[in-house]
């Protein structure tokens, strides 16, 4: 794929090997090794795909306050959230080198930067390089997922030169936050990724509107549950078997063009990799009329500060002893 005005991308819609860590990953491995052998130049996997999506929250009485079965499933789902720090992408990361293929991968952050024993929703940008460049932990979780997920922080507010491309993403529901999406805008985004647990019913709406609004490529990435996706194995199954629906997330993964028209309308309960190219024109066209950070804006009347430090409870100052 020699010329830079065009981007071979995949869309990878699978379902996980629910909170299964080790087989997540070979799930994924997979995935992105054919998209590899594609020549997909960006893969883009749905949100918490490693290791699941917390399903347990809502069907289990989630909110209980000191319930053993709470306690047992956070727990489980502790130990098989990702340590970035331990090298845990590694594989992942080689894997993007020896292809060249960027890689956007939604994933449970189990974060020693934050004393390690709290979960983060986190998106990991990588490069074709197979360098992490970014882990933008979400926001603001959503609802029940407030009961496991922690907040997150600006950091991972940031944008990626992918050829002529300039690439973000958020996750979910932050996705409709305004402010979190002009700060993409502003950095210069024009192909934007946003990832999903998968549904149809998040997807269809939100990509439409923000590729009109932004006037860029918009990538939504969904997953796939259905109620035999559950392992055998997991903590208290039988308990989340008896109120789990057949379909618990059914895709709708799809791209808008940067004129909000589809490019590939909402997928559902298909699963494998959805492959199309992108031709960076059609943003340069829709510009003409329309820049919400450029000649459409007023930075004279109202402006964004976005604070991207990362967050701790801790700065270590240690004494200087000299050499």
């Amino acid at each position: 794929m020699n010329n830079p005005n065009t981007l071979k991308v995949a869309l990878a819609q699978i379902a996980p090997v629910w909170l299964d860590k080790h087989r997540t990953l070979d799930k994924i491995k997979a995935s992105l090794a054919e998209a590899g052998a594609k020549a997909c130049e960006l893969v883009v996997f749905g949100e918490g795909i490693l290791p699941g999506y917390p399903f347990w929250l809502s069907l289990t009485s989630g909110a209980q306050f000191n319930s053993p079965v709470q306690k047992q499933l956070h727990a489980h789902y502790l130990s098989n959230a990702v340590q970035i720090e331990a090298g845990e992408l590694e594989d992942i990361c080689r894997l993007a080198q020896e292809y060249s293929i960027a890689v956007y991968l939604g994933i449970i952050e189990r974060a020693r930067d934050r004393g390690g024993h709290s979960l983060y929703c986190s998106l990991v940008y990588i490069n074709q390089e197979g360098r992490i460049k970014s882990v933008h932990r979400k926001l603001q979780p959503t609802y029940e997922e407030r009961l496991t997920w922690s907040a997150g922080d600006g950091n991972g507010l940031r944008v990626h030169s992918l050829k002529q491309f300039c690439v973000g993403g958020l996750n979910c529901w932050e996705n409709w936050m305004p402010l979190a999406r002009t700060a993409l805008y502003g950095l210069g985004e024009n192909l934007h990724v946003a990832v999903w647990p998968g549904s149809e019913t998040n997807t269809t709406d939100i990509t439409h509107f923000i590729a009109k609004e932004s006037r860029s490529f918009v990538i939504s990435v969904s997953g796939l549950m259905k109620r035999e996706d559950f392992p055998a194995g997991t903590p208290h199954l039988e308990k989340i078997l008896e109120n789990a629906p057949a379909v618990l997330a059914n895709g709708g993964s799809c791209i808008a063009g940067p004129d909000g028209e589809w490019i590939i309308a909402p997928v559902t309960g298909k699963e494998g990799l959805i492959i199309e190219t992108l031709n960076f024109n059609r943003v340069l066209e829709e510009r003409q009329n329309f820049d919400v950070s450029g000649h459409y804006s007023r930075p004279d009347v109202t402006k964004l500060t976005v604070n991207r430090e990362r967050q701790s409870v801790l700065i270590i100052k240690d004494e200087d002893k000299g050499s």
